[in-house]
């Protein structure tokens, strides 16, 4: 099973709000999800994010791939593939 951590549409319409999720890669975006690991959201100046890094840290451990955004959200909150 390939196992993707990235971001999970959530809110209003024209008001997204995210969440950092660890997901089976071949399920919808907004589907079904293994675990919630942070958020993000783009809307306030600057961007808020929170990650656990502890939880973080053992999915990339385990093998599980950022997408190109978490990857660089990863790199701001200071974790290393």
């Amino acid at each position: 099973m390939a196992v993707k951590i990235r971001l999970k549409r959530v809110g209003q319409k024209k008001a997204p709000f995210y969440r950092i999720v660890v997901a089976d890669a071949n399920s919808p975006r907004d589907g079904r999800f293994i675990e919630k690991i942070g958020i993000y959201d783009p809307n306030q100046d600057p961007s808020v994010y929170s990650v656990n890094k502890e939880a973080a840290k053992k999915w990339l451990a385990n093998g599980a791939k950022p997408t190109e955004v978490v990857g660089k959200i990863f790199k701001l909150v200071g974790i290393e593939k």
